[in-house]
């Protein structure tokens, strides 16, 4: 065979295996949508699951920070989750966490430490 010949038949089986591919992934398609659909729940089956509201995810109260780096005054932690790099490195130093506390001077300080 010519090159010429080998390289039409090269792209005649390429177009080949395409089409068999595409015809595959539409039938995996097809079955994944039905068993997606046999696993739904009652309240999905009954159409809420278009509904956007349903899965939205609830809204928390902002949280104003307690701790203020000094040495960077914009980096601030709210004393949740875990501690920043900065105050971790200032406790290993040996310095307390009440030392980088924020001072709000419109707030008592009764409800500042609650």
């Amino acid at each position: 065979m010519t090159l010429d010949e080998l390289w039409s038949l090269y792209e005649e089986i390429g177009g080949m295996l395409t089409d068999r591919i595409r015809a595959e992934k539409r039938e995996l398609e097809k079955r994944l949508a039905v068993l997606h659909r046999g696993m739904a729940s009652p309240e999905e089956q009954a159409g809420h699951e278009a509904d956007p509201v349903a899965k939205r995810r609830r809204k928390y109260p902002r949280v104003l920070p307690k701790y203020r780096n000094p040495q960077s005054p914009s980096e601030t932690w709210s004393g949740r989750g875990k501690l920043p790099r900065w105050l971790v490195i200032a406790t290993k130093n040996g310095r307390r966490i009440e030392e980088f506390r924020i001072v709000d001077a419109n707030v008592p300080l009764k409800r500042q430490r609650a």
